[in-house]
């Protein structure tokens, strides 16, 4: 991690909702999702809340770190049809070693959408690729 990976930095980002990132989208071959209505997922919303602060991140980690989410405390408080725009700004709170600790809002044309936490951890993307690596491969389905 640079040194300028410090609290108190910010960063917005924002994204136009296509249909493929609505409920029925989610799981597809869950019939229960697709008896939901067209509007944006509350699991697409939580990636773009990460997907935000991996951005956030980027120019302040050194060649080979990566970020990995690890705690989403976050409300989804208003529905946002496909076509709208979500802006999502992140706010770097805490910094403890590798954790990292966001404060987070998104909001889309009409509302607040969203509020709430997210923590990630830096780590070495090649160190986490052998660990990965080395569990055990489950047998197969069936």
């Amino acid at each position: 991690m640079k040194d300028s990976l410090r609290p108190g930095l910010r960063h917005a980002f924002s994204y136009r909702v296509p249909v493929h990132k609505t409920v029925p989208a989610l799981y597809p071959e869950a019939p229960e999702f697709q008896a939901m209505p067209a509007v944006f997922a509350t699991g697409f919303l939580v990636g773009l809340v990460e997907w935000t602060c991996i951005q956030a991140l980027a120019p302040h980690l050194e060649a080979g770190e990566q970020s990995l989410g690890t705690r989403v405390e976050l409300s989804h408080e208003a529905p946002t049809p496909p076509g709208e725009t979500v802006t999502v700004e992140v706010t770097l709170r805490e910094v403890e070693g590798r954790r990292l600790v966001f404060e987070v809002e998104a909001r889309d044309e009409s509302a607040r959408i969203c509020s709430g936490r997210h923590e990630r951890a830096v780590i070495d993307a090649e160190r986490f690729a052998r660990r990965l690596a080395a569990r055990p491969t489950p047998p197969p389905a069936g």
